[in-house]
């Protein structure tokens, strides 16, 4: 099985890159969170890879980081989710926030993911609290500020009258991992953001 591919972008579309690895060009499937993060076509690029082997088809699946390998094998497992449907979560949300909204039980979250309805997000919560990646247990999510800074504005903005789904949609846009992000003026341009849905 191939589990790692170093080389070079040869082609790259959303959700797919052909990796030039020594002259041998390798259709790999990605979520857009690895789109994003490959270069251009030239560049050189490593992905952690997952073979999906079915009696008529052999597909590769290729990851940035070894965490979003770690959910997208573990999504892979739960009942009704196919590895399309895996790759959708993924491009969905990012692997962290996943495992977080997945040990919150948060459903109102994982059902604003393209594709995934309630029954999915419940049988993911169910089957998948307590197998996330070693990276993520020890009581909880590691945070960064980013974190408790949207939780806080979700909060606010719910209490506001606004849907989790368009909340969601704003600060995907305006929440960063920066440290210096003050409360008010997020909420401020989300009020505003929100305003123009």
């Amino acid at each position: 099985m191939i589990a790692h591919l170093r080389g070079a972008v040869l082609e790259k579309h959303p959700n797919r890159l052909i990796v030039d690895v020594a002259g041998v060009g390798y259709d790999v499937q990605v979520p857009l969170s690895t789109f994003y993060t490959a270069g251009e076509p030239g560049a050189a690029i490593a992905l952690r890879i997952h073979t999906h082997v079915r009696e008529d088809q052999l597909s590769l699946y290729g990851f940035a980081t070894a965490l979003e390998l770690a959910m997208f094998e573990r999504l892979i497992a739960v009942s009704g989710i196919g590895p399309k449907l895996a790759l959708s979560v993924l491009s969905g949300i990012e692997a962290r926030d996943l495992a977080g909204a997945i040990q919150r039980n948060d459903l109102a979250r994982l059902t604003a993911i393209p594709g995934v309805g309630r029954k999915t997000a419940e049988r993911m919560c169910v089957e998948l609290r307590d197998r996330m990646p070693k990276a993520l247990v020890g009581g909880d999510v590691p945070s960064s500020p980013g974190d408790a800074l949207r939780d806080d504005l979700v909060s606010a903005l719910i209490n506001l009258g606004y849907h989790r789904q368009a909340i969601d949609k704003s600060l995907d846009k305006l929440v960063t991992t920066a440290a210096d992000q003050r409360f008010e003026d997020v909420l401020r341009a989300a009020l505003k953001d929100l305003s123009r849905a």
